[in-house]
């Protein structure tokens, strides 16, 4: 049975945020708000972790996770970014984007697109994922919260809890977080790729 932890959306409550982050590092699998819809989360080593993600929303394994990074310092050590892109990431974050670049040695092979060795890395901004974030001290590898057979993700909290009880390890709710996922940008290649358009405006990336 996953546990439930409601958290103030402003004002998160230290000792909770530390409980949560304790199952994390136990290899626990948690449903967590973010700006963008609610995710699914675990740590970047937890294999057994991503295997649970991937059952739960039955992907098949050559579907990508994102990194969920607390800011521009720990996202630039899991990609590779030019001078131009660096300039383009940095004045887009935080916020709804999720940017696919050129991954790291520091980013699993396993977690990479076999192709092209890229991974997708977001900087949300939204105040119970940062705090989730901060007290983790690392990124947490994420799948937006999207049922088999779903048309839209879920949103809320004690209803994630109702579906996904014994499937998580738990159900962190600071409240509805919307249903429009993020903008996906491409900029792995030469001009940006806009791959999906989502909550953010994709202007400045056509």
């Amino acid at each position: 049975m996953a546990r439930y932890y409601d958290l103030h959306p402003d004002n998160p409550q230290p000792r909770v945020l530390r409980q949560i982050v304790d199952l994390l590092r136990a290899d626990g699998v948690i449903a967590y708000p973010t700006d963008s819809c609610y995710a699914l989360g675990c740590r970047l080593d937890n294999r057994a972790g991503v295997e649970r993600i991937r059952g739960i929303r039955r992907l098949d394994a050559r579907h990508p996770f994102t990194l969920v990074c607390a800011d521009f310092a720990q996202l630039g050590q899991f990609v590779k970014l030019s001078n131009a892109v660096f300039r383009q990431v940095k004045a887009a974050i935080p916020g709804s984007w999720t940017f696919i670049l050129p991954a790291t040695p520091e980013v699993p092979r396993r977690l990479q697109d076999p192709r092209r060795r890229v991974v997708g890395v977001r900087v949300p901004k939204h105040t119970v994922t940062q705090a989730l974030l901060a007290e983790l001290g690392e990124p947490l590898l994420s799948s937006t919260l999207l049922l088999p057979g779903e048309e839209e993700p879920l949103t809320q909290g004690w209803e994630i809890k109702e579906r996904l009880d014994h499937v998580v390890d738990a159900v962190v709710d600071a409240g509805d977080c919307g249903l429009e996922p993020t903008t996906v940008v491409d900029l792995s290649g030469p001009e940006p790729e806009i791959l999906r358009r989502g909550a953010a405006d994709p202007s400045r990336f056509e």
